[in-house]
């Protein structure tokens, strides 16, 4: 059996609703439920009827968790001033000991909005990656590492002055 858009929910069954419902809670997919309702019940509906079906149902998706680092938030901070530039991809110069060195990458890293370098006072470097959603990755080439308290305030202060200087 064909539904389409205009037949909409009113040719499932109660029991159909029921179970595409119940895959929706149980972390199922827009394709997953078109899928199910394809095998189990001989109903293909399109990609955009089954999106309009769920809306019908009120059936929210579940987001999917992805495995990036938490840290802390950026601390509000006073007004930076234009001389207040972080070192960028450019410079080979190395940073002082005991200081939080931040660089952005000049192309950014499939997946993310912003990424670059970093290395921190004990001279631990990592890539860091900012995605489309706001979310911080930080991936230290240290397994197991786990920067100060002062390096991520450091590296946080560093990150915004890098990205505001370049207009984010």
């Amino acid at each position: 059996m064909r539904i389409s858009l205009e037949d909409g929910m009113s040719q499932l069954s109660q029991e159909q609703t029921r179970a595409v419902s119940q895959w929706v809670e149980q972390g199922a997919t827009l394709s997953d439920v078109q899928k199910k309702l394809a095998q189990e019940f001989g109903v293909t509906m399109t990609y955009m009827d089954v999106r309009l079906l769920l809306l019908e149902l009120g059936a929210q998706l579940k987001d999917r968790v992805t495995n990036v680092p938490k840290v802390p938030p950026m601390p509000a901070s006073a007004p930076l001033e234009a001389d207040d530039v972080a070192m960028d991809g450019g410079s080979d110069a190395q940073p002082p000991p005991g200081s939080v060195d931040v660089q952005v990458d000049r192309i950014m890293k499939p997946g993310s909005m912003v990424s670059g370098k970093v290395r921190f006072s004990d001279g631990v470097n990592a890539t860091w990656m900012l995605d489309q959603m706001g979310r911080l990755g930080i991936s230290p080439e240290r397994k197991g590492y786990a920067p100060t308290q002062a390096d991520v305030a450091a590296f946080q202060m560093e990150l915004r002055r890098a990205l505001e200087s370049r207009g984010f």
